[in-house]
């Protein structure tokens, strides 16, 4: 390739940030090792790709044509690294899936029996992990596959899709607790109640100042949580149908909830699929529930 895949990277990663340093961040490199790819892909490109007078670099006339080729050169170069590997018919020796807790247990029932046929000798390793902890652990290396609820925007490096599946999501208390009195809750009274919120490693969201707020990594651990009385909590509805009895946790009735929420699938570009992996991922996208 006549231009460094890393000064396309760059590039592309520097549009979806916002900033070189915002990039830099996002592929863990320094913001001058960011600037200095874009610099030199302008010298070999023979054009200005950003305007540099503002706070934050704008693309230019000439980097808005630019961007869609490299996009295109980017994706090219992730499916070339998956025919390779499909070619060669490897298949991995361990396969890490990090899923997150809004996969509905049957499914991941069925996927677990059917890879066990297909796949006797492959370890596999199932991990729990929510938003920007699967998005890490996919980038270390540490997983090879990972779910995610749907976002707009990911790093470069980490591929994605849409599922066909969707999870529905509501907002559940224990039965005993005060606001189940009440027919009809409206999302302004929830505000005066501790709040069991998902707050994962990376993310560290601090709470405002709206109202109480207890926080775990995973759904699994707030549903337990709810349970016990502690506060109330947003859950998918399948992990509760699992994991709780009515006795447990009542859904509560409020305008716009249950709601429905889709499923991205994730991978890491730079480390293309065996058979195993490629397989999950064709299953998933298969599946809707």
């Amino acid at each position: 390739m006549r231009y460094s895949p890393e000064a396309l990277t760059a590039f592309v990663e520097t549009v979806s940030c916002g900033s070189f340093s915002a990039a830099g961040r996002r592929l863990r490199k320094s913001q001058s090792t960011i600037s200095t790819a874009i610099a030199h892909l302008e010298v070999d490109l023979g054009v200005t790709l950003f305007d540099r007078s503002a706070r934050q670099p704008v693309l230019t006339p000439e980097g808005q044509r630019v961007l869609s080729y490299v996009q295109a050169i980017l994706a090219a170069s992730e499916r070339l690294d998956e025919l390779a590997v499909s070619l060669r018919g490897e298949t991995e020796a361990r396969l890490t899936f990090v899923l997150s807790d809004t996969l509905h247990p049957d499914v991941l029932e069925d996927l677990l029996a059917q890879f066990d046929r297909r796949f006797p000798h492959t370890e596999f390793e199932c991990l729990v992990g929510e938003d920007d902890d699967v998005v890490d652990l996919l980038q270390k290396g540490r997983a090879q596959v990972g779910l995610i609820e749907a976002r707009d925007d990911y790093p470069t490096d980490i591929g994605h899709t849409r599922l066909p599946m969707q999870t529905r999501m509501a907002v559940y208390v224990s039965p005993d607790h005060p606001l189940t009195a009440q027919a009809r809750v409206e999302w302004e009274q929830l505000r005066t109640w501790r709040e069991l919120r998902l707050n994962t490693y990376l993310e560290n969201r601090s709470a405002p100042a709206r109202g109480p707020v207890w926080s775990a990594p995973n759904y699994l651990m707030l549903l337990s949580m709810a349970a016990q009385g502690l506060g109330w909590c947003v859950l998918p509805c399948a992990l509760v149908d699992e994991f709780a009895s009515s006795a447990e946790l009542t859904m509560l009735d409020i305008t716009g909830w249950p709601m429905s929420v889709s499923i991205d699938l994730l991978w890491h570009k730079e480390a293309p699929l065996g058979a195993a992996g490629s397989w999950l991922r064709q299953y998933l996208q298969q599946v809707s529930t």
